[in-house]
């Protein structure tokens, strides 16, 4: 698919899209159609894709573009469907790789997040299971594999090893920001200048943000990366390629928003969170400690934080956040953001946020009380 489908649009493609939001029960079970060149993308598909969009963690306007065509396609697949194994070229994605996944994890092979990506930690999981109940170690889950996966699968599950995993690297890597290495992402660039309204324009209002943000990290000890220079632009999952590349330990996406009413405004956070409820729970805890931060330091209006798949989100290794700081089609937030000392008061927000995510409770402080000066030399 070259072009996001959208309400009006017909052809085969389209035909595609309801044949499969109807095998995920969110349209009748659509019949066969002579000339699938008569397929429309109306109000009831539309429809169903929001829904379809809500339930996966996509941003929910009716439009099929790559993300949710591939959520589609990820979507169908159950465990068993078909053969699955690590291919580092293009990496099998699929509500069947998070099945296997949880499976592993429930037996007490990690796998790191279940994230639906067959990776290297879910295939060193899926070969250490096979060598455990005297399969050949081949990481390749086949009907042999599932058999004794279905045989083996434990009856009483709980816990979570990622997010205890996640936890433990929090408490080793130690209270301070030095040594510490922090990806920063600022959103879009190249051809995709993001949103604009007011006279602004997203890419370079994040540019700036992110080399605010950079500084200061910098200033404390901290290691920080860039995904892209100004100017520069790179897909999420380039971007996601990139911060694994350098084993971070966090990566913070900055973003601004925009929206067809200039009544949307505030400012809203996101971390990885799966529809079956697999979460980051660091990230979470991140973009929790950035929206209150930020809310607090800036006067933006709170619009909470969310789990969201978005590529960077999920792709990443290491716990990620988007910050989404305003509405440039706001009147009010892009007053806000057009001020330099406002974007000051936002990179010192989400500075202090990653200080509290290594602080032990006995040590933090309430929310925009700590002070960047504070973090120097800590």
């Amino acid at each position: 698919m070259t072009e996001p489908l959208r309400r009006g649009a017909r052809g085969a493609a389209v035909a595609e899209i309801r044949r499969k939001l109807g095998l995920l029960g969110l349209l009748p079970t659509a019949k066969d159609v002579p000339d699938v060149s008569a397929s429309m993308f109306d109000a009831e598909v539309e429809a169903a894709v929001r829904t379809f969009q809500q339930q996966r963690g996509l941003i929910g306007d009716g439009v099929v573009g790559p993300d949710t065509f591939r959520a589609l396609d990820e979507a169908r697949w159950r465990l068993g469907d078909r053969i699955l194994r690590y291919d580092p070229a293009s990496l099998p994605a699929g509500d069947d790789v998070a099945a296997l996944q949880r499976r592993l994890q429930d037996m007490g092979f990690p796998v790191g997040r279940v994230d639906g990506l067959f990776g290297p930690l879910t295939d060193t999981a899926l070969r250490d299971f096979q060598r455990n109940v005297g399969l050949v170690s081949d990481g390749v889950c086949g009907p042999t594999t599932l058999a004794a996966l279905s045989r083996l699968q434990r009856t009483v599950v709980g816990g979570r090893a990622d997010a205890l995993l996640e936890d433990l690297h929090v408490v080793r890597r130690g209270p301070s920001l030095a040594g510490k290495i922090v990806v920063i992402d600022p959103g879009h660039g190249g051809e995709d200048s993001g949103a604009t309204g007011n006279g602004l324009a997203e890419v370079g209002l994040v540019e700036d943000l992110a080399a605010r943000v950079e500084g200061r990290f910098v200033a404390t000890g901290v290691q920080a990366y860039l995904t892209r220079r100004a100017g520069a632009g790179a897909s999420e999952v380039a971007r996601a390629e990139f911060a694994n590349a350098t084993d971070a330990d966090l990566v913070i996406s900055l973003h601004v928003d925009g929206a067809s009413s200039a009544r949307a405004e505030g400012v809203a956070t996101y971390y990885f969170g799966s529809p079956a409820g697999d979460t980051s729970r660091i990230g979470q805890r991140l973009a929790d400690l950035i929206q209150r931060e930020v809310v607090a330091r800036t006067g933006l209006l709170d619009a909470r934080t969310h789990p969201k798949t978005y590529d960077l989100l999920r792709r990443t290794r290491m716990p990620a956040v988007r910050l989404e700081a305003g509405y440039v089609t706001s009147p009010r937030d892009a007053a806000c953001l057009a001020d330099p000392g406002f974007r000051d008061q936002i990179a010192d927000a989400v500075v202090v946020a990653v200080q509290r995510l290594y602080l032990a409770e006995q040590d933090d402080a309430r929310t925009g009380a700590l002070r960047l000066e504070n973090l120097v030399g800590r």
